[in-house]
């Protein structure tokens, strides 16, 4: 079979990318590459060095483990590629002086050419920190709080439950108020011709604009569901636990230690489905997708042209001429 003929009919890639300032970056067959829209006008791609631990190391490519190791990976990967996205984009370009307080000059003087880097280290201690007290410490507060003055322990058997009813009810209006910052739309905006792109090339469908256009900006294998799944099967999981053993959930300290450490099973979980629902299309991954997929018009919007051609070009850099190369 010849391989214009699997482009026609088409394919489940494992290709994925990401949204960065101003561009995309996408990894495949070829490695990882950044495709980003300088400050002239024109589209600068460059091959970024990413070499995944379970290439040297086998065990990291197991089933479940692997879906940990991802994760980690895929945050640092990304970190490292918005910093760079950034500086190409000119986000890093000299502040005018006069018009700088003294902390912003002594941060100028003192970092210079450094100060992207320094900014997005702050900012990733300062996510973490927040997403563990919106996650993982304000749902187990504002249950405990809930039953014990409200509900009189009603709900106690039910905890996990609520829990994680909370947790998603903060996931989303937090996205929502994300969504509403002008910077982060236009980031959204390069996440739907990410995903545009990648549906394109799955179809077998030649990559232009005008096809690319024609995509859906919603895909089962983005992270946004991996982050639904992870919610959804946390419910699941931190219920059995309590089902399981009795008052488990009675010291809030301990709880919160047993959530953690369960993470990365929740984690490796959750990868392995997204995966599974990359290949399949039953009423499991559906129903089990839809959450993620609903997000998704909070977390894309539709891009411009001059958005998408930095979506072709990010993907024609890693793919290959044989489908079969990137397939799931």
């Amino acid at each position: 079979m010849s391989n214009k003929k699997n482009k026609a009919q088409g394919h489940k890639t494992s290709v994925g990318g990401q949204a960065l300032i101003e561009g995309i970056m996408m990894q495949g067959p070829k490695g990882a590459y950044m495709s980003v829209r300088l400050p002239d006008g024109t589209i600068e791609t460059e091959k970024q060095e990413f070499r995944r631990l379970k290439d040297r190391v086998k065990v990291a490519g197991y089933p479940l483990i692997r879906g940990v190791v991802n994760y980690v990976e895929s945050m640092i990967f990304g970190f490292k590629c918005m910093t760079k996205s950034a500086e190409k984009a000119g986000f890093e370009g000299e502040a005018d002086k006069e018009k700088m307080s003294k902390t912003d000059k002594w941060i100028s003087d003192h970092l210079g050419k450094n100060m992207m880097k320094v900014i997005t280290a702050v900012s990733a201690f300062l996510g973490f920190t927040l997403a563990f007290l919106m996650f993982f410490y304000l749902p187990s507060l504002i249950v405990d709080l809930a039953d014990k003055y409200l509900l009189g322990g009603f709900i106690e058997k039910f905890h996990p439950l609520f829990e994680g009813v909370i947790r998603m009810a903060i996931f989303v209006l937090y996205i929502y108020a994300v969504s509403r910052i002008p910077e982060i739309k236009k980031v959204f905006m390069y996440h739907g011709a990410e995903h545009k792109s990648i549906t394109c090339y799955e179809k077998g469908i030649e990559l232009t604009c005008e096809n690319v256009r024609g995509q859906s900006r919603f895909h089962p294998r983005c992270g946004t569901s991996f982050i639904f799944v992870m919610l959804i099967i946390s419910v699941l999981v931190s219920s059995s636990i309590t089902l399981v053993f009795e008052n488990i959930d009675d010291n809030r300290l301990i709880w919160t230690g047993i959530k953690l450490l369960i993470l990365p099973v929740i984690m490796g979980l959750g990868y392995e489905f997204i995966r599974y629902a990359g290949k399949h299309g039953n009423i499991l991954t559906r129903i089990f997708s839809a959450p993620g997929l609903w997000m998704q018009r909070l977390t894309t919007s539709e891009p411009s042209d001059d958005i998408i051609e930095v979506g072709i070009e990010a993907l024609k850099a890693v793919i290959t001429e044989n489908p079969e190369d990137d397939a799931i």
